[in-house]
């Protein structure tokens, strides 16, 4: 395909507005690709390399400007397409401003390259731009531009400075490419057309949807597994739903992390009744790839590793490669995240996993500084067999499988007790995790999407000020801190000072803030019995939860499900607190 033909439907596409009528376009670019279709589908969106290969052209801006400006004639310098870029905003509009051609030649294009550029020519002169290293490799890169630049149209022009920047601005993301393909080469033309037409039958129109998605969902799932959106697109065409429902991961090949929203343990509940619950590790999410090691035992190992964002950071963590090369024989592929711990194991702050994590340089005297290690929560793979469509806790018994004689892998809790899932996320929390996560324990793990089916735990959806009116001391290592309080709402109309426990609060607070606490409460206890104190009511905490219900159990008639501490109100008094009757209100509301 000629690289003019390319960006005249480019610009077709780029002028359409309308979702359905974008995508018939990209459709019919897809069925005119030939042999470019690979890459003209990766074009589309702005990428030179698959979605899973990390890549890049390492062309910065400046660089780019320059090869404008070189093209452009001698006039022009990498500053006066700077300020051109500031006034029209945009690289490729810049691009296509100027009137490239004047320095066409043997120079132009090395030793005299074709009249016409085409798909396939830019894409291997990208290529080779990727691939450029070592000394003289950024002229080499400026040079190579200047060629392209040299030979293109305003239109081509304004396409390949896009390119070169991943700015490809036509309004063509992956859902856009998922469904042309699937249109293109797997959905009947008259169902397609159908679904276009709104004078059409409606028992026609669901029909053909229903045709139609069934398309797109088969799409879906080889890009989910493969992440490589040209190959999809070849596989579509030359071998259809069978060859694509063929495709599978590859060990080495990274895809998309599945995601998580935010949630309550209400939501999880409501929605799925058995809830698998997991400690939710303060580290960086890592995709561990490891192809069994040779036949033989001997020689070299392959793992790899890879950030959320699909970046090889395999050399920045030796322990990790080493870990699994010596725990694991067969080929998996695992989803988890990277921690930094102390001497005992104990978990450090995020900032630490930072200081190691993409690191290139030092990454011996690094690992001297800071210990890493893995916490794996998900299987994708095992020996050949893949797992996506296997539930989570399927998935979970194979990962225990694995590893489950190392530390590498936390419990998973299945219960629909939502007080056994606030007590393991008081544990995960004084353990020095950042907290839960709450799972659909049949859900398939799907590459790339933030469903329902994970939940972050939503620890505060509403704050409330609240008296301390008591107290409970602590067990094991935290018998000497007052560990439980007794939460209180004013009586807004009582003459005296008169409230009304709402809770109990020992979640959120770590041993530095017990100790805190403690000493500042312990003047305050007017009373003991047992473990229990009651309190002078002097202090007010910031309180957050998931909602009021009624109970008998305190006081007020009410009490504060999963009640969380967040601060001491320094700037409240017990006379400011919030009193029964907001609360009464806020109940109300809900």
């Amino acid at each position: 395909m000629e690289f003019a033909a390319f960006t005249a439907r480019a610009d077709d596409i780029d002028a359409e507005a309308a979702d359905l009528a974008k995508t018939a376009l990209v459709r019919d670019l897809f069925a005119a690709a030939g042999d470019d279709l690979s890459v003209v589908a990766r074009f589309v969106q702005g990428r030179v390399f698959p979605a899973w290969d990390s890549t890049t052209l390492d062309i910065g801006p400046s660089l780019c400007y320059e090869a404008i400006a070189r093209a452009a004639g001698q006039n022009v310098t990498a500053a006066a397409v700077e300020d051109r870029l500031a006034e029209m905003g945009e690289i490729g509009d810049v691009a296509a401003s100027f009137d490239f051609g004047g320095q066409r030649g043997l120079a132009a294009f090395g030793s005299g390259g074709q009249s016409n550029l085409t798909v396939e020519g830019v894409d291997e002169a990208l290529r080779a731009l990727a691939a450029a290293s070592g000394s003289g490799s950024q002229d080499r890169k400026l040079d190579t531009l200047f060629g392209l630049f040299n030979r293109c149209s305003p239109a081509e022009a304004r396409y390949l400075a896009r390119l070169v920047l991943a700015e490809m601005r036509i309004g063509v993301g992956e859902g856009t490419v998922r469904d042309a393909i699937a249109e293109a080469f797997l959905a009947d033309a008259a169902d397609a057309a159908a679904v276009r037409d709104d004078d059409a039958d409606d028992e026609q129109v669901t029909a053909a949807r229903e045709r139609r998605d069934t398309a797109i969902e088969t799409v879906e799932r080889a890009l989910q597994v493969s992440n490589d959106y040209g190959r999809v697109a070849v596989i579509a065409r030359d071998e259809g739903e069978t060859g694509l429902d063929a495709v599978q991961l590859e060990v080495g090949r990274p895809v998309q992390a599945m995601l998580a929203q935010a949630g309550t343990v209400l939501d999880a509940l409501d929605a799925w009744g058995d809830v698998a619950v997991e400690t939710k590790f303060d580290g960086a999410r890592v995709q561990v790839h490891y192809d069994g090691g040779s036949e033989n035992g001997e020689g070299d190992t392959d793992v790899s590793l890879f950030s959320r964002n699909m970046e090889d950071v395999t050399d920045a963590l030796p322990e990790v490669v080493e870990f699994v090369e010596r725990e694991v024989d067969v080929p998996v592929i695992l989803d988890g995240e990277v921690v930094a711990v102390d001497d005992d194991g104990s978990p450090l702050p995020f900032q630490e996993i930072l200081r190691r994590f993409r690191r290139k340089h030092d990454v011996d005297r690094m690992r001297d500084e800071v210990t890493v290690e893995l916490r794996a929560f998900d299987c994708l793979h095992v020996d050949g067999d893949d797992l996506l469509a296997e539930s989570v806790t399927d998935r979970h018994d194979r990962l225990t499988d694995l590893l489950g004689e190392t530390d590498a892998v936390s419990n998973l809790l299945l219960t629909e007790d939502a007080e056994e899932i606030e007590a393991y996320e008081a544990e995960a929390l004084d353990a020095g995790h950042e907290g839960i996560m709450l799972k659909n324990p049949d859900a398939p793990y799907s590459p790339g999407k933030r469903g329902k089916n994970w939940l972050k735990r939503k620890p505060d959806v509403e704050t409330l000020d609240l008296v301390v009116t008591g107290a409970e001391w602590g067990e094991g290592r935290r018998a000497t801190f007052l560990g439980t309080f007794l939460v209180s709402a004013r009586v807004e109309e009582s003459e005296d000072a008169e409230f009304r426990t709402l809770g109990k609060v020992a979640t959120g607070i770590t041993d530095e803030r017990l100790a805190e606490l403690t000493e500042r409460l312990e003047p305050d206890i007017v009373a003991e019995s047992g473990t229990q104190v009651d309190l002078r009511p002097t202090t007010v905490f910031e309180v957050g939860y998931e909602e009021i219900q009624q109970s008998p159990t305190y006081s007020s008639g009410y009490a504060l499900r999963f009640p969380r501490f967040v601060e001491v109100r320094e700037d409240k008094t017990p006379e400011t607190a919030d009193t029964l009757e907001r609360v009464e209100r806020l109940a109300e509301q809900q």
